[in-house]
């Protein structure tokens, strides 16, 4: 309780000059309406706040085609600091933003993106909590809903095939499911060794956002030809399956580990005989099966829409089809 009542008066003495409302956004009752967050100079156009600095991830999550615009916004007088490849220390009132959308034509680079939602990860005294905002039609505001909410999407994908779809916007439970460590809530992309091959790691230090070391070892992006397969194909694994199927992940209890920090080859799956088989086996004995991607139960998973047999469970409703490539030519490259 102390600590709370600290941060909130070293930001009521923060410079009136500073636009997002850290104040009200760690607050029990965080502003309803997105524009009251001070996160946005104009939501109109989605430009972002004086202080709100852009920035993007090597390897993301699939979501439906969707395109994101991702931010973090810090407490005046703040910066975060890199603890290892994979661990950003981020101080209490931070607020990580991300918005999802769809352009009407992603094949034309002119086609606006049209907003769907809004999710925010807001750094209390007391630990992570996510805060759904979904967008108004008009694209003028959207509004806190804590019990998610269904968006309709109509879009063209890149190989000109229309979409018709619900969006689904987590509720605030729902987002414990991926974001949940060790039964706490963390931030998923925004990892240091995330942020390298984008230029990224060092753009924040430069801005003076971002202490430590920039890690050697980097997350390539998995659609980067030029990086080696098996880091590409982890880089995938890592961001679309790696926040649960972790040793502190929600699906710890599988024993499928798909994390990028995860070295034992079993573990990850090769060779690896599930826990419980069912339908979401498809008849198929091992997660990896070397050299052959159709007797592997993971890209099976990987490729189903089915509602219980699908991974990842939440988040799509359709096929990410240069993952599903990506990983059918790891598996059929891979040797005992």
């Amino acid at each position: 309780m102390r600590g709370r009542l600290a941060l909130l008066a070293a930001l009521l003495a923060a410079p009136a000059a500073a636009a997002v409302d850290h104040r009200a956004l760690v607050s029990d009752s965080p502003p309803t309406r997105l524009s009251a967050t001070g996160l946005f100079a104009d939501l109109g156009t989605r430009r972002l706040a004086p202080g709100v600095v852009a920035y993007t991830v090597a390897a993301a999550l699939y979501a439906d085609e969707a395109e994101k615009e991702r931010a973090i916004a810090l407490p005046p007088g703040t910066r975060a600091v890199a603890e290892g490849p994979g661990r950003i220390r981020f101080p209490v009132g931070t607020v990580l933003v991300k918005t999802f959308g769809h352009p009407a034509d992603a094949r034309d680079p002119a086609s606006p993106v049209k907003a769907l939602e809004t999710r925010l990860l807001v750094h209390r005294a007391d630990g992570w909590v996510a805060l759904p905002y979904v967008w108004e039609a008009s694209g003028r505001e959207a509004r806190l809903r804590r019990a998610g909410a269904v968006v309709p999407a109509r879009f063209v994908d890149r190989s000109g095939r229309p979409h018709a779809l619900d969006w689904q916007v987590p509720n605030v439970n729902q987002c414990k499911t991926c974001h949940g460590v060790a039964g706490a809530l963390e931030p998923l992309g925004l990892k240091a060794r995330n942020l390298v091959a984008t230029g990224d790691f060092a753009r924040l230090a430069r801005a003076g956002l971002l202490a430590g070391a920039q890690p050697a070892e980097a997350v390539p992006r998995p659609e980067d030809a030029t990086a080696p397969l098996d880091l590409r194909a982890r880089a995938w694994l890592d961001a679309n399956c790696g926040h649960c199927h972790s040793r502190q992940g929600s699906a710890s209890n599988s024993g499928l580990f798909l994390d990028w920090d995860e070295k034992d080859r079993v573990a990850l799956g090769i060779g690896k005989r599930p826990v419980a088989a069912g339908r979401g086996s498809g008849g198929r004995e091992v997660a990896i099966h070397p050299g052959h991607p159709d007797r592997s139960i993971l890209l099976f998973r990987i490729e189903s829409t089915e509602p219980g047999v699908m991974m990842p469970e939440l988040g799509r409703t359709l096929p990410d089809a240069q993952g599903m490539a990506l990983i059918r030519q790891w598996i059929g490259e891979l040797r005992d």
